[in-house]
């Protein structure tokens, strides 16, 4: 194996401000995203969404394998199709997989197992994680990495001005069965993407975060 070969980092981001004072803007765009389940059908373009995917994959990665694939869905018989698999396994959820503290936990958030998002917000991203590459040589922190990214893809979303759910069904196999992914591929997170429509609503429990003295600590 030869040695590594490094070059000079030359392209180096100034926010033109002081690092505080950057990081105060950005927190103060940050603060303002929101889950939402009311989407309008107000069209997103192709492209929107391929900026959107070109800010997720600058995300790092284990041995920077880029272990990710993001399947955008905008045909509305594939939409439909996700929604009753989705909905069937939603249905088993809220009837018998959840525990009673886990349903108490979810009340406040008003969800339940209509998602009828699945067909209204007009592209449906769906993240995979790639156990293995294309070729079958390995990947390294398959998990981390993809979350990384998935992390980013929602900030871009939000800094575009759109909205966005994280919809993860359980089990969610269905969704490389529907999508026609190979073994290799496991379902990791469902994006509704779009415009929040004209009269929705937020759960007022989850405006509240976390102070920092309980989710910082230093040494």
């Amino acid at each position: 194996m030869g040695a590594p070969e490094f070059v000079p980092l030359t392209d180096r981001f100034d926010p033109g401000v002081a690092p505080e004072e950057a990081a105060r803007r950005f927190h103060d765009e940050l603060r303002r995203r929101r889950t939402v389940r009311h989407f309008s059908d107000r069209a997103v373009s192709r492209e929107t969404v391929e900026w959107l995917v070109r800010c997720a994959t600058t995300a790092p990665s284990g041995a920077n394998k880029q272990p990710w694939r993001f399947v955008c869905v905008q045909d509305r018989e594939v939409k439909r199709a996700i929604r009753v698999a989705a909905e069937k396994e939603e249905r088993e959820f809220y009837a018998h997989r959840a525990s009673p503290e886990w349903l108490a936990d979810l009340e406040p958030l008003g969800t339940d197992p209509n998602k009828e998002f699945l067909e209204v917000a007009p592209w449906l991203v769906v993240i995979f994680k790639l156990v293995r590459a294309d070729d079958g040589s390995n990947h390294y922190y398959v998990s981390e990495s993809v979350g990384l990214a998935a992390g980013l893809f929602l900030a871009a979303a939000h800094h575009a001005g759109l909205a966005t759910l994280t919809h993860t069904p359980s089990p969610m196999g269905f969704l490389a069965e529907v999508l026609g992914r190979p073994a290799h591929e496991k379902p990791f997170l469902l994006v509704p993407l779009g415009h929040p429509a004209d009269d929705c609503v937020v759960p007022k429990a989850a405006l509240v975060r976390k102070p920092l003295d309980e989710t910082m600590i230093i040494r």
